[in-house]
């Protein structure tokens, strides 16, 4: 593994246009593969979680499980008046010929809400309930139709499929704007650190061909892995950041021993050289993001699994573009540089140098106070670090109900306005019973008393529905709770029907099977789950880290630093996350209403993504300061002299990463704007507090502690300690 990129450097230079042609088809074949197989997506079963997955599993033996439902919604249009129920009615007959689509399964006859102010059509869709949104366009289509006959009166559509598809185009839209604004503003990042048009869109290419590739070789890997519909936003989000990072490490090394050689060797030769520093980093960082993305499996979450899918693939594929294809590109870009350079020569002009990287102002007044003072910076490192972290002891969890999209979304103003004259469809418990065919009554009649009961329960409304499949081994008791999903009153009935109401009834049959489902089981159970697989994720991860650190600088101290430090860039970014998405203040700022929680699933996506791209920063900095410790010096002068030489670097990596991030802010989705506000917000931490003063302060106090059990190095006269730093 120590000699792999120094090898594959140099076949790829000796042959670059090889190399080149090769990566291109590599890329092609990918791409070609991933979309004449296909992917495979999640089903229904795939998404089951906890007693609600067992309950919906078992309602499923029955073919009692849920069904796409969508709602055609008659009201009076604004400023008209009061409803014309006739014409109400009217309008829902022409809805109800929907009963001849092929997509529709039944349609209700028209309901009249209590207030006499709406009339709805209930329309239950073919096939399974993630795969309603496939095919509701047929339904908007004809509701379209109705409103167009039927002119003084407002007809809408709104249920389960329409909004699902209603925010998947949302997101589409929101993900196209983004790489509009990312990809130049990466860019021009790019020229501004390289100043060079053909140095700036090679980490362009290479990152935009590794997406590709890994997005064909996701589609192979969801037949193993499931995709939950996000593994392509992974790719794009982590591709991005992995893929200009990896070869940004790569060029500006090449860049740093070109500059030392003087032109004194080949383009081949500095190719070599910085393959056998960065190269090797840029492996040791994409197998440490890939191991750690690979802990979220542990979740046993199709979600998780399809996130730790897309990233492990564009991470590899991102690794296998710069021991492969960058190296030939580097050595074509170099060589035509030399022959510029000798053409300036030969016509008497002068020719400008590069410069090694020293460290830019600003570092330089960073390291200066680490370096008379490492104890006072890293106590204050630390407690600015705590003190963000602070607020993390606060955070609460939820699954994002429906009610938490934006209503820029049309089926949302649906959702808002059906629900408001039928409070009863705003969620519901699903009790669901299995127990021999021969107990069918018996089932029922304690079914029976769960519903009496549940009638003096005001938190729950409407006429308890009864269904049993028909070979009689399965029943179903459906109860509606007038509440949104996220409505404490809502969670607490769930708690009721659980523990008072199927305990005093169904519960007390000897051998049947019992347990809840329904919108509010779901919304409950979803993050309870996550809450106790975290600590198994997080002590994964920690041992991840720390092997993995341990493994790539022969040091155990390194590894337990690595991991302190990330947990500290960790609960600082969701520190700030939580400050700034449990208030409000920051809602007219970052567009956004408050639900007062944090999504379920973003502390764990944070933890896991940036222990692994924390290392990419980790394992950079301690590879140039172990470099210059090898090289004779003393800790401390490696110390200032590796972070000021890779400073630049880290934070112009960190500057891309953040803005790819960053991007995904004005995201309308609520969890996927938390999710980058939260790596932006972790990354800026991690590159600027975290690499630039508390690690330099520490491995000072350290010093040649730093390097146990192993030695690096002959060992240094210790130096004294300069009065001024940079």
């Amino acid at each position: 593994m120590r000699d792999l990129p120094v090898r594959m450097a140099r076949w790829s230079a000796g042959h670059p246009w090889r190399a080149v042609a090769g990566w291109f088809l590599f890329v092609a074949v990918c791409l070609g593969v991933g979309i004449s197989v296909g992917g495979h997506p999640a089903t229904s079963a795939d998404f089951r979680i906890g007693e609600a997955g067992r309950a919906e599993a078992m309602a499923a033996e029955g073919g009692l499980q849920q069904r796409p439902v969508e709602q055609v919604l008659i009201t009076a249009k604004p400023g008209t008046g009061r409803l014309d129920t006739a014409a109400a009615n009217t309008a829902a007959r022409d809805a109800a010929r929907m009963s001849r689509l092929p997509e529709v399964e039944s349609v209700s006859p028209p309901i009249g809400s209590a207030d006499g102010t709406a009339v709805r059509v209930e329309v239950t869709m073919r096939g399974a309930e993630l795969d309603g949104d496939k095919h509701v366009a047929a339904l908007v289509a004809q509701t379209a139709r109705v409103q167009a006959a039927h002119p003084g009166l407002r007809v809408e559509e709104t249920g389960g499929p329409s909004v699902s598809k209603g925010v998947d185009s949302l997101r589409d839209e929101d993900l196209s704007r983004t790489e509009m604004i990312a990809l130049p503003v990466t860019l021009i990042t790019l020229l501004v650190v390289f100043g060079s048009v053909s140095l700036a869109v090679v980490p362009m290419l290479l990152a935009l061909s590794s997406i590709a590739a890994a997005v064909g070789l996701s589609q192979l890997a969801s037949h193993v892995f499931p995709d939950a519909g996000v593994g392509t936003n992974v790719i794009l989000l982590i591709g991005m950041a992995v893929g200009v990072d990896y070869t940004l490490f790569y060029l500006k090394r090449e860049r740093e021993e070109r500059a030392r050689s003087g032109g004194r060797l080949a383009p081949a030769a500095v190719v070599e050289l910085a393959a056998a520093t960065s190269g090797r980093a840029v492996v040791v960082s994409g197998l440490a993001v890939a191991v750690s993305s690979a802990t979220l499996y542990l979740a046993d979450d199709v979600i998780f699994s399809s996130i730790a899918t897309g990233a492990i693939v564009v991470t590899l594929v991102a690794v296998l573009s710069s021991l492969t294809v960058l190296p030939a590109l580097l050595a074509k870009l170099g060589q035509w540089a030399e022959n510029r350079r000798e053409r300036r020569i030969r016509r008497g002009r002068p020719v400008r140098g590069t410069r090694p990287e020293s460290g830019g102002r600003l570092t330089r007044a960073l390291l200066r106070p680490t370096g008379r003072r490492p104890g006072a910076t890293l106590a204050v490192g630390v407690l600015a670090m705590l003190a963000l972290a602070a607020p993390l002891l606060g955070m609460k969890l939820t699954d994002m109900g429906r009610e938490t999209h934006p209503r820029s979304i049309p089926a949302m103003r649906g959702f808002d306005r059906i629900n408001a004259a039928f409070p009863d469809l705003k969620a519901m418990h699903q009790i669901v019973v299995k127990a021999d065919p021969s107990r069918r009554a018996e089932v029922a009649d304690a079914l029976g008393d769960l519903a009496r009961r549940a009638e003096h329960d005001p938190r729950l409304s409407g006429t308890p529905e009864l269904r049993t499949s028909p070979d009689g081994r399965i029943s179903l008791l459906e109860l509606r709770v007038p509440h949104y999903v996220s409505d404490p009153a809502a969670v607490a009935s769930l708690r009721t029907v659980r523990g008072d109401y199927v305990p005093a009834t169904v519960g007390r049959l000897p051998g049947v099977q019992v347990a809840v489902t329904g919108d509010v089981a779901r919304y409950a159970d979803y993050p309870d789950h996550q809450k106790q697989k975290l600590p198994l994720i997080i002590a994964s991860l920690l041992l991840v880290t720390f092997a993995m650190t341990v493994w790539a600088f022969r040091s155990v101290v390194l590894g337990l630093v690595g991991v302190l430090l990330n947990l500290l860039s960790a609960g600082a970014a969701l520190g700030l996350l939580v400050v700034t998405f449990q208030g409000t203040w920051a809602e007219g700022l970052l567009g956004f209403t408050s639900t007062g929680t944090i999504g379920s699933r973003v502390p764990l996506f944070l933890f896991v993504i940036l222990f692994g791209l924390s290392m990419d920063y980790q394992v950079f900095v301690i590879s140039r300061i172990r470099e210059a410790r090898l090289a004779g010096a003393s800790t401390r002068t490696a110390v200032l002299d590796g972070i000021g030489r890779s400073a630049g670097v880290v934070t112009s990596a960190a500057f891309v990463m953040v803005t790819v991030f960053a991007s995904f802010i004005p995201l309308h989705i609520i969890e996927m704007k938390q999710m980058g506000f939260a790596l932006a917000a972790a990354v800026l931490v991690d590159a600027f507090i975290i690499r630039i003063v508390v690690l330099p302060a520490l491995m000072l106090l350290l010093g040649e502690r730093n390097w146990w059990p192993s030695r690096p190095g002959p060992a240094a006269v210790p130096e004294p300690v300069p009065a001024k730093v940079g």
